[in-house]
């Protein structure tokens, strides 16, 4: 692992939309509901060994029947990192910033959707921790 510091970690931009309510709050019988996440790191370079991680997620919300849409939440959350350019190679650059830096973003990311949700109505939703490193080696078996 690659010695690192993050200077600042900010909410980039987030959306929250619920485009069915009232509708479904009038309902009885909305069927059964299914979530889709999906998360994505991405890192701009800049001089001085500067980098900008962004971790992008999405929450998806909708009824089985009809895909309907119950709520959609996108967000990006990143961290400005100073990486000490001695003695790290590009590896471990790279696992640093795709693995650790994001592994310590992710709680505020959990934190947002968790608050979004249950300032909407529906029942609060708390993301699980998500194994950025068992992400890494996915991706890197692709």
């Amino acid at each position: 692992m690659a010695k690192f510091n993050i200077i600042s970690q900010f909410l980039k931009d987030i959306s929250f939309e619920s485009p069915n309510v009232p509708e479904l709050f009038f309902k009885n019988d909305n069927g059964q509901a299914k979530l889709e996440i999906n998360i994505d790191i991405q890192i701009k370079g800049a001089d001085n060994n500067l980098f900008m991680v962004d971790v992008i997620t999405k929450v998806h919300s909708k009824l089985e029947a009809g895909e309907k849409s119950i709520f959609l939440i996108e967000s990006t959350y990143s961290g400005l990192v100073q990486l000490d350019g001695e003695a790290a190679d590009e590896e471990d650059k790279k696992r640093t910033l795709l693995i650790d830096v994001p592994t310590l973003l992710f709680p505020a990311v959990r934190s947002l959707v968790t608050r979004l949700t249950s300032e909407s109505g529906f029942p609060t939703f708390t993301m699980q921790p998500v194994d950025f490193a068992q992400l890494y080696e996915q991706k890197q078996a692709q």
